[in-house]
């Protein structure tokens, strides 16, 4: 079965073997929970925490540690409707993420608190879309026009 909310094994060794490393801008399509989803012996349990409100909790680390990797968030905005495509790719924000390289944003799961974040990013998101799309040098959004 296919998880529609961390990434696999198999995806990450996959993005690696792209040659030569270079930046990388990852755009993760969220559709949130309504109401998050924690273990039942986890302090949020029961606290009726949005889905979206538990996504920011492990925002607030994610940032920093994408800071740490050297990364920038390049441009996030809320999806207001979709116009192609079938209600299951429906998503509730849309975050274009810049790094320096693949194995930046790999390095990620070393910076510290950060893994430990995705408790509350697992509790938030009912389904996400990683896609890795090929980024400029330094840390912009780009237009072939």
């Amino acid at each position: 079965m296919v998880d529609h909310v961390s990434p696999e094994d198999a995806r990450l060794q996959e993005l690696m073997s792209v040659e030569p490393d270079g930046p990388v801008v990852m755009l993760n399509l969220n559709r949130y929970r309504e109401v998050a989803e924690y273990p039942a012996d986890h302090p949020d349990a029961g606290a009726g925490l949005t889905g979206r409100e538990a996504y920011m909790k492990y925002g607030i680390v994610a940032y920093g540690a994408i800071a740490a990797v050297g990364g920038k968030i390049l441009w996030a905005a809320e999806a207001t409707g979709l116009v192609i495509g079938c209600d299951h790719d429906e998503c509730d924000e849309v975050v274009a993420v810049w790094y320096p390289s693949r194995a930046a944003f790999l390095g990620l799961a070393d910076v510290p608190g950060y893994p430990e974040s995705h408790l509350h990013r697992d509790a938030g998101v009912a389904q996400a879309t990683l896609i890795a799309t090929a980024g400029a040098a330094e840390p912009v959004l780009t237009s072939p026009f």
